[in-house]
């Protein structure tokens, strides 16, 4: 029954646009994040560390949720 109403309200969404499709060795495009430096939230820009610094962006599911 939960399949059914999770597929019913699936349909009556607009489609987006299609997601990127990024393959190993493309350049990440520019974007943005949020992070909390113990104070406030800050943002970041892949743009302020492109050129300068390697990145590693690694998300964790469920990190400092209890869950």
């Amino acid at each position: 029954m939960m399949a059914g109403c999770l597929a019913g309200s699936a349909q009556g969404q607009a489609a987006g646009p299609e997601p990127m499709k990024l393959h190993v060795g493309d350049t990440a495009p520019e974007f943005k994040l949020q992070y909390f430096d113990g104070h406030d939230l800050k943002d970041v820009h892949l743009s302020d560390y492109r050129g300068k610094k390697n990145i590693v962006l690694a998300f964790y599911i469920f990190a400092f949720t209890g869950g």
